[in-house]
């Protein structure tokens, strides 16, 4: 399975802002939340929240659903999973390299 880089590229811009990663911790530790909820534990206003979970929705980290006139809105694991993927193949690429390093290294 190859790893798509436009999705990588979308998650990691997205979660370059720490406010939008406290958005996700709030989501992944409360399932869903609107974004009034969310603001209560975040210290930006609604309206920074609201602005902030639409790049993360622009980035397939979180979908919103309406529930009467609220938008209720939970976490995509998803694009995060491949993001990770990707992050663990990098790591295992450099392991490699590392032990070829050492192992040159010590034979010389």
């Amino acid at each position: 399975m190859t790893i798509n880089d436009d999705v990588v590229d979308e998650v990691l811009v997205a979660l370059a802002d720490s406010t939008r990663r406290r958005v996700l911790d709030v989501l992944a530790a409360q399932g869903e939340a609107t974004a009034t909820t969310i603001a209560q534990h975040v210290p930006v206003s609604r309206q920074a929240i609201v602005k902030h979970l639409s790049v993360l929705d622009r980035a397939g980290l979180v979908a919103g659903h309406k529930t009467g006139r609220e938008v209720r809105y939970a976490v995509q694991p998803e694009r995060l999973d491949t993001a990770a993927r990707w992050l663990a193949k990098v790591a295992s690429d450099w392991d490699r390299r590392l032990a070829t390093i050492k192992r040159l290294a010590e034979g010389a």
